[in-house]
């Protein structure tokens, strides 16, 4: 075994990881294949850099993310402690000057005696696992040459080159005098039913089945979705997603131009439905499809989109039921390394198959900064405890940082990147709280005190 920890990738996970190491005592080699190469998005040849906002969401502890950076500071987050300090105003937000926060941590890390950076693109995972302990932090735009070695690594079928996500909003925020349960044609009343009878089982389904969640709309309610979301504004793709994003799927807003009745015959078909308000069938449908095993997130099927995340709360906020929706986590299509963590890593981010190997960031399906963050953190923790011969740290899944690892590595077949969210934490036990902001503010609670 080598005398030292290998880091490939010097983004945000990457340099949370080799800081932790670092301090841990042990010598730490970070791969950084910039300036030698750049990825189509990054320029900056410090370490860190920020590509897109620059923006680590909210600092409020009853907003999930600012809760997230909460525990990160309370573990001695590297880069967490540094957008403190290069921080600029943004009200609630925790917003950095992206060029001096890249330049602080580079700085941070290249005075470490034990961090060597080494400017240089790694193409051969195989053999530094042979030797050693390695965390694999590439990030979603992991380069043409090493994504084929993680390909051969982990599967053809575990590696994700775009992301393609629908929405997906909190069970608690759907509005289910309007919303009911149940799959195709088991909601349709049987010729030989009376009303009665079929409502009765409409309800007894209501109870039993709840994979997916039905939101009827009437023609004019339908209409005016569809007028919102012809005209709505949509994000510029970078000219390298361009030719990547479409081959798998189109974007619902896209659909919706080929003609007003085009969703309608896609994924917003009413057939196989009866409206349990009316007991006719609906001009239309949405259907939501669980998302998680406990059943509190939900995603809208069919809606990937490339609308402004301030858009597809406007406009998806149309639908009949969805009203106050809470949006989890807005669609997305974009070029986006991942692989299928939930079949691949453990809540240690640890690789099955080889447990010298680690991944980090973006890679493992976390989405986000801070989320980025947090992954290097626990998986430099964890080759750190390898390194020394003892037990792994699993995090509480009653904190962010824990219920983040157990989302990416528990078994789901529909697995899409995450960033954090109450709806991936254990519910509060006792009686259910209604307000948001107190039983958010209580999740909290009990996040800081399990941490």
């Amino acid at each position: 075994m080598r005398d030292y920890i290998t880091v490939i990738g010097g983004g945000l996970a990457g340099s949370e990881a080799a800081y932790q190491i670092a301090k841990s005592g042990i010598k730490v080699k970070l791969y950084e294949m910039k300036p030698v190469k750049f990825s189509p998005a990054h320029s900056n040849k410090d370490l860190a850099e920020i590509v897109c906002s620059n923006s680590f969401k909210s600092n409020l502890l009853t907003n999930a993310c600012g809760l997230l950076k909460e525990e990160l500071r309370r573990l001695d987050s590297l880069l967490i402690k540094t957008a403190d300090k290069t921080s600029v105003p943004a009200g609630q937000a925790l917003a950095v000057d992206r060029d001096i926060f890249a330049k602080k941590v580079t700085e941070e890390l290249q005075k470490n005696p034990l961090i060597e950076i080494i400017n240089e693109e790694i193409t051969d995972i195989e053999k530094i696992s042979e030797e050693g302990i390695v965390i694999i932090a590439t990030g979603p735009l992991t380069s043409d040459a090493l994504a084929k070695q993680i390909v051969k690594l982990t599967g053809n079928d575990k590696l994700y080159f775009y992301d393609a996500a629908a929405p997906i909003v909190s069970k608690d925020s759907i509005d289910f005098s309007i919303a009911f349960y149940g799959d195709r044609y088991s909601q349709e009343k049987k010729k030989d039913e009376t009303i009665e009878e079929w409502k009765l089982r409409i309800e007894n389904q209501n109870i039993n089945e709840h994979s997916y969640i039905n939101l009827p709309m009437t023609k004019e309610e339908y209409c005016s979705f569809w007028k919102e979301l012809v005209e709505a504004e949509v994000v510029t793709l970078h000219e390298f997603e361009k030719g990547e994003i479409f081959e798998g799927c189109m974007p619902i807003e896209v659909m919706a131009k080929r003609g007003i009745d085009t969703l309608r015959f896609g994924p917003l078909k009413p057939v196989g439905f009866d409206d349990p308000r009316t007991g006719k069938r609906p001009y239309a449908l949405v259907q939501l499809r669980q998302d998680d095993k406990q059943a509190r997130l939900y995603n809208l099927v069919g809606f990937q989109t490339n609308l402004k995340y301030g858009e597809q709360k406007r406009v998806f906020s149309k639908i009949p039921g969805l009203e106050n929706a809470d949006f989890i986590k807005y669609g997305v299509m974009h070029k986006n390394t991942y692989i299928n963590s939930t079949k691949l890593l453990d809540d240690t981010y640890n690789f099955k198959s080889n447990s010298n190997i680690y991944f980090a960031g973006q890679i493992t399906g976390v989405e986000g900064y801070v989320e980025s963050i947090s992954s290097g953190l626990v998986a430099s923790l964890n080759a750190i405890q390898k390194f020394k011969n003892k037990e792994k740290r699993v995090f509480s899944e009653y904190t962010v940082i824990g219920a983040l690892s157990k989302y990416i590595s528990t078994p789901n077949e529909k697995f899409q990147p995450m960033n954090a969210n109450f709806g991936i934490l254990p519910e509060l036990e006792g009686k259910k709280i209604r307000d948001k902001k107190e039983r958010y503010m209580k999740l909290a609670k009990r996040s800081l005190e399990n941490i």
